[in-house]
């Protein structure tokens, strides 16, 4: 089959992220692709990963390499997911259905934003056992009991609570695009339309993407701001979560712990696990890079709970990173919508398998051809601040 989008030269994640600036229009893009106002911790996510080294072992035989790993009482075909990402279908129509169902037929999962432009219930049975479901606590209890309750009814047996938006973040691109949503017609906008027309026509067809489960809730806003008011309250607290927990029956993460001690009383509330996470560099303008806050917080808890890291997963070998600096798994949420960004289905398929092969070619050059047994053995020395 012919390449016409060349997405066969796509030799890495930079590379479908280039591509996928060339096709969308920049206030679609910089939704997806941006960060909080200087955007540092968005860029010091990935920088710091491509501090850690590791150093290879020799005359091993790496013939056979085992990528699968466990987590949650799960068993996946690679040690990642897909990071939840609200408002997908903005930066390429049908993206959320696209990404779920590219990771169940990868098995590994796919974690449903509660702000996704596709309804949890869609993406539960586009994952089809692979879905995770990802709560934004709204200052409506009402509103946040109807998500639980509707994601108990789709069977999602994983919840991923974030907590690391008490305010919204202030990101200066989404200002300077004045984006509303759903997506306001001006003649900037109309401009960048007309210079991106696959991307227009494709969403056309779509429909203007919104955020399907708050859908009702929504009309009334005017704003990006307007939105974020609804889908989060800066009145969150650690009984807020002890109730969640009870209210939950099956397994809960936490998403957003940066400090060790929140990761200890996460472990004793019995919650499952934690999601080391900076929410992608785009809330916070300010903090650790993840890889950077990961080891203290591996110390601190002990094995008592699963430790799962993403902002800044850009290569397969940061996977091994995040492995031997005490992660069970991770997730990479950019990474793949870059490949939809890039190419629809065929640039996530393309994203993935660059993931894939990095992660193959990274566990047999260090000589360990098993995943699972990645450890703070193969860590050659820690840069500052590890």
């Amino acid at each position: 089959m012919v390449d016409l989008m060349g997405l066969d030269r796509a030799a890495s994640i930079d590379d479908l992220r280039r591509m996928a600036r060339r096709r969308i229009p920049r206030f679609a893009f910089d939704l997806v692709d941006g960060g909080a106002e200087s955007e540092r911790n968005l860029r010091r996510n990935s920088e710091a990963f491509e501090e850690v080294t590791l150093t290879p072992r020799y005359m091993v035989d790496v013939s056979k390499i085992d990528t699968r790993a466990t987590v949650l009482g799960q068993n996946f075909d690679a040690p990642f997911g897909m990071a939840p990402i609200g408002m997908l279908n903005a930066f390429w129509p049908d993206a959320d259905l696209t990404l779920a169902r590219l990771c169940k037929r990868e098995n590994i999962p796919y974690v449903a934003s509660s702000a996704a432009s596709t309804t949890l219930e869609e993406l539960a049975e586009a994952a089809d056992g692979n879905g995770w479901f990802q709560l934004y606590v709204s200052g409506d209890p009402k509103v946040t009991e109807g998500l639980v309750a509707r994601a108990e009814a789709a069977d999602y047996k994983v919840m991923m609570v974030t907590a690391d938006v008490p305010a919204a973040g202030k990101r200066d691109r989404d200002i300077r695009n004045q984006l509303a949503v759903p997506f306001r017609i001006t003649p900037e906008v109309l401009l960048q339309l007309a210079l991106h027309p696959r991307w227009s026509l494709e969403t056309l067809c779509h429909g203007k993407p919104n955020i399907a489960n708050y859908a009702d809730l929504l009309k009334a806003a005017t704003s990006y701001a307007d939105v974020q008011k609804t889908l989060i309250t800066p009145g969150f607290t650690w009984e807020d979560l002890q109730r969640l927990r009870d209210r939950w029956k099956g397994r809960l993460l936490v998403k957003g712990i940066l400090h060790p001690q929140d990761a200890v009383q996460c472990a004793d509330m019995g919650c499952d696990g934690i999601v080391v996470s900076n929410h992608g560099g785009r809330q916070v303008a300010f903090g650790p890079p993840t890889i950077e806050a990961l080891p203290a917080i591996a110390e601190a808890v002990q094995g008592r709970m699963a430790i799962i890291v993403d902002s800044g997963v850009r290569r397969g070998v940061d996977l091994l990173r995040a492995k031997a600096l005490g992660a069970d798994f991770a997730l990479a949420g950019r990474a793949l919508a870059y490949g939809v960004g890039a190419g629809g289905r065929a640039g996530a398929n393309r994203a993935m398998e660059i993931l894939k092969l990095e992660l193959v070619r990274a566990l047999g050059q260090l000589g360990v051809p098993d995943f699972e047994a990645v450890g703070p053995s193969q860590l050659t020395a820690r840069a500052p601040g590890f």
